[in-house]
Protein backbone atom coordinates (compact mmCIF):
# COMPACT_ATOMS: atom_id res chain seq x y z
CA UNK A 1 0.00 0.00 0.00
CA UNK A 2 1.34 3.55 -0.78
CA UNK A 3 1.29 6.30 1.74
CA UNK A 4 -0.96 8.59 -0.27
CA UNK A 5 -3.96 6.77 1.50
CA UNK A 6 -2.99 8.19 4.85
CA UNK A 7 -4.74 11.19 6.70
CA UNK A 8 -3.36 12.51 9.66
CA UNK A 9 -5.78 14.54 11.69
CA UNK A 10 -3.61 17.13 13.50
CA UNK A 11 -3.64 20.62 15.49
CA UNK A 12 -1.32 22.35 14.30
CA UNK A 13 0.17 23.96 18.32
CA UNK A 14 0.37 20.33 19.24
CA UNK A 15 3.87 18.97 20.25
CA UNK A 16 2.97 15.36 19.12
CA UNK A 17 1.55 16.31 16.00
CA UNK A 18 4.25 18.41 14.85
CA UNK A 19 7.11 15.54 16.00
CA UNK A 20 4.31 13.16 13.57
CA UNK A 21 4.66 15.48 10.83
CA UNK A 22 8.33 15.55 10.93
CA UNK A 23 8.84 11.52 11.57
CA UNK A 24 6.17 11.09 8.54
CA UNK A 25 7.77 13.91 6.33
CA UNK A 26 11.66 12.64 7.27
CA UNK A 27 10.64 9.03 6.02
CA UNK A 28 9.29 10.20 2.92
CA UNK A 29 5.86 9.65 3.57
CA UNK A 30 2.69 11.56 1.80
CA UNK A 31 -0.39 12.38 3.80
CA UNK A 32 -3.48 14.77 3.72
CA UNK A 33 -2.98 16.79 6.57
CA UNK A 34 -6.22 17.92 8.21
CA UNK A 35 -6.40 20.81 11.21
CA UNK A 36 -9.09 19.46 13.31
CA UNK A 37 -9.03 23.28 14.59
CA UNK A 38 -10.19 24.93 11.15
CA UNK A 39 -13.08 22.68 10.61
CA UNK A 40 -15.74 20.96 12.90
CA UNK A 41 -16.74 18.48 10.34
CA UNK A 42 -13.25 17.60 10.21
CA UNK A 43 -13.37 16.93 14.25
CA UNK A 44 -16.57 15.41 13.74
CA UNK A 45 -14.80 13.20 10.95
CA UNK A 46 -11.85 12.20 13.12
CA UNK A 47 -14.12 11.30 16.05
CA UNK A 48 -16.59 9.13 14.05
CA UNK A 49 -13.64 7.10 12.94
CA UNK A 50 -11.77 6.84 15.72
CA UNK A 51 -14.10 7.53 18.96
CA UNK A 52 -11.66 10.03 20.61
CA UNK A 53 -10.99 13.78 20.11
CA UNK A 54 -7.05 13.94 20.95
CA UNK A 55 -4.64 14.59 17.89
CA UNK A 56 -2.71 13.29 16.22
CA UNK A 57 -4.93 10.57 14.93
CA UNK A 58 -3.54 8.64 11.69
CA UNK A 59 -6.24 6.92 9.33
CA UNK A 60 -5.06 4.73 6.21
CA UNK A 61 -7.26 4.25 3.51
CA UNK A 62 -8.09 0.68 4.43
CA UNK A 63 -9.41 2.62 7.62
CA UNK A 64 -7.38 1.18 10.00
CA UNK A 65 -6.69 4.18 12.77
CA UNK A 66 -3.88 4.87 15.27
CA UNK A 67 -5.50 7.20 17.75
CA UNK A 68 -3.55 10.04 20.43
CA UNK A 69 -0.05 8.51 19.46
CA UNK A 70 3.49 9.22 20.17
CA UNK A 71 6.44 8.88 17.48
CA UNK A 72 7.04 5.65 19.02
CA UNK A 73 3.79 4.03 18.09
CA UNK A 74 4.06 5.15 14.30
CA UNK A 75 6.65 2.78 12.37
CA UNK A 76 4.97 -0.46 14.22
CA UNK A 77 1.98 0.71 13.42
CA UNK A 78 3.12 1.30 9.88
CA UNK A 79 4.54 -1.58 9.44
CA UNK A 80 2.06 -3.97 10.82
CA UNK A 81 -0.69 -2.28 7.72
CA UNK A 82 2.35 -2.44 5.49
CA UNK A 83 2.35 1.07 4.72
CA UNK A 84 5.40 2.16 3.08
CA UNK A 85 6.53 5.79 1.71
Amino acid sequence: MVSDSLKLYVKVWCPWCVMAREWLDGHGFTYDLIDVEKSRASMDEMVRLSAQRYTPTLVTGTGAVLPDFGPDELEPFLKKHSIAP
